[in-house]
């Protein structure tokens, strides 16, 4: 781990370092650039200076003209260079050929001139290259009391190099300059560091190796994972959170309330409802959540299908409530077989005809009142059963004298069996626990373009508060007595929604609940 931490830290103090003297060298080379022009600015004007006044000095012009006494321009030169502070300083005849020098080897030799324009009487300004060392050079000619060219005065200095561009610079930029990268390698090393710890001290290479395995870890594993930030935003999901969810292409990045969510999901991922394994219902799915947040940074929630496992504990409570069907049966038959013992033993047997005549007449009614209005199979058989359920509860069971509805399609049939079977027993949960002889169920059937189911019962009713709640929240509702209408509430209402349909609920005397199926509703 130390090789891995050190091998990231040199490459980041590497990279700083480089960026650091890009700029630095920058900055020297802007320096240099701005001394350079100011050099060639002050100087130019100053070397001009110095051979204007050595070309108006009348022993200079007197010594161009007469040869034999120039053995006095060294001393008009040298005295000019010693107070000008110039490198050099030349005299030429009207030719170029220099006549007095402070390199003796120059003399006799052409004055280099390079673009400038002396010979042809004007002054200039400019650089020359001699022997490989640039200089600044001022040429001016000298001129005799008839407007000739008699000779040449040059005075020049030689251009710095970059070190002395930046010692003669303003405000000394070495020193800046050693400052600022003293203080560019010190953040540098402090900025690997931080940037170490904060990586916990893994490599680049291993960052993408983990970053590839947690992309293949969320886009494998079968349960959905989703991501928020504290401001509950999506910061990553997988393909079974947004296939559970129906979440769009583009849900990373948006907040959770701005997406086409129902509020119970949208409580429940944002974390207005806590708790583990929260259901929810979505388009046909059954989800469970669990959120967990995490200090800082946001929460994960993870969510697992359980539509498959909601549909076989539907199958389950159907075979369920056929075994207490059946139950209650047998238990009302064993308990009528023994009235009937007991009249036969005191010699009752008239008694005996009339009960059995009795019972059977019942049974029989509500067994022929059901096929004579009920003609769907199914419902049919679902009323015979619940009627054996509700007697064994000591609750009345009937129909509603225009009910009726005709055969339907096998699919609407499947749907409408539990809509109402939910119904039918959240009904007798309401009444369990009410008080009171009158106990009864009403259903009412009836079918045009939608088939109408309408459950009323004696109970307490629904509380004025959890009208909504009790589709919305399902089984976790238990604000009021018949206000936990367990998961198939909110069955009921995701069957009735998916054909297109509703379900309500509102209190009249008790409980009436009214779900509608369209016949040609949409499924999806």
């Amino acid at each position: 781990m130390l090789r891995v931490q050190a091998s990231l830290s040199r490459q980041l103090l590497s990279w700083q370092l480089l960026i650091i003297f890009a700029l630095l060298a920058s900055v020297a080379v802007f320096s240099v650039a701005q001394t350079d022009i100011a050099f060639r600015a002050t100087e130019g004007r100053r070397m001009l200076s110095v051979a204007e006044d050595l070309a108006a000095t009348d022993g200079v012009r007197v010594s161009l003209q007469n040869t034999f006494r120039r053995d006095a321009l060294p001393i008009f030169a040298e005295s000019a260079r010693s107070l000008s502070g110039a490198d050099d300083v030349i005299i030429a005849d009207s030719r170029g050929t220099v006549l007095t020098s402070p390199d003796p080897a120059q003399r006799g030799k052409p004055l280099p001139l390079g673009e400038s324009t002396v010979l042809q009487g004007r002054s200039w300004v400019g650089v020359v290259h001699t022997d490989g060392v640039e200089s600044l050079v001022a040429h001016v000619p000298v001129i005799s009391n008839d407007a000739r060219i008699i000779g040449v005065v040059a005075a020049g200095r030689n251009t710095p190099d970059v070190l002395q561009g930046l010692r003669q610079a303003p405000e000394n930029p070495l020193v800046l300059l050693a400052f600022a990268t003293f203080l560019g390698v010190a953040g540098s090393v402090l900025l690997a560091r931080r940037v170490k710890r904060q990586t916990l001290g893994l490599e680049p290479r291993e960052i993408t190796r983990l970053v590839e395995h947690r992309e293949a870890l969320l886009h494998g594993v079968r349960e959905g994972v989703l991501g928020v930030d504290e401001q509950n935003r999506i910061t990553l999901v997988n393909d079974q959170a947004r296939q559970l969810l129906s979440l769009p292409d583009d849900c990373v990045g948006r907040d959770i309330d701005s997406l086409d969510l129902n509020d119970r999901a949208r409580d429940v991922l944002t974390g207005r409802t806590d708790g583990v394994d929260q259901i929810v219902l979505r388009r046909g799915k059954v989800v469970v959540l669990n959120r967990m947040p995490i200090s800082s940074v946001g929460a994960v929630v993870t969510m697992r299908d359980r539509t498959e496992l909601v549909d076989l504990q539907r199958e389950l409570a159907v075979h369920r409530d056929t075994t207490d069907t059946l139950r209650a049966q047998a238990h009302e038959f064993s308990n009528r077989l023994h009235t009937i013992s007991g009249l036969i033993e005191l010699g009752e047997y008239d008694e005996v005809q009339r009960y059995v005549m009795r019972i059977s007449h019942r049974h029989e009614q509500w067994h022929a009142e059901v096929t004579a209005r009920i003609h769907d199979p199914a419902t049919a058989a679902l009323l015979i059963a619940k009627a054996s359920l509700a007697a064994e509860r000591g609750v009345g069971l009937r129909l509603h004298e225009g009910s009726y509805l005709p055969e339907i399609d096998e699919g609407l049939s499947a749907d409408l069996v539990t809509v109402l079977g939910n119904l039918v027993d959240n009904a007798l949960d309401a009444l369990e626990g009410s008080a009171g002889a009158d106990r009864w169920i009403e259903i009412d059937l009836r079918s045009t373009d939608e088939v109408v189911v309408v459950v009323r019962d004696s109970g307490p009713g629904v509380a004025a508060e959890i009208v909504e709640e009790v589709f919305r929240h399902g089984f976790t509702t238990k604000a009021a007595r018949g206000g936990d209408r367990g998961l198939g509430l909110a069955l009921t209402r995701q069957i009735c929604h998916r054909r297109g349909g509703s379900v309500q609920v509102h209190n009249a005397h008790g409980a009436v609940f009214t779900a509608r199926l369209p016949l040609g509703g949409p499924q999806a």
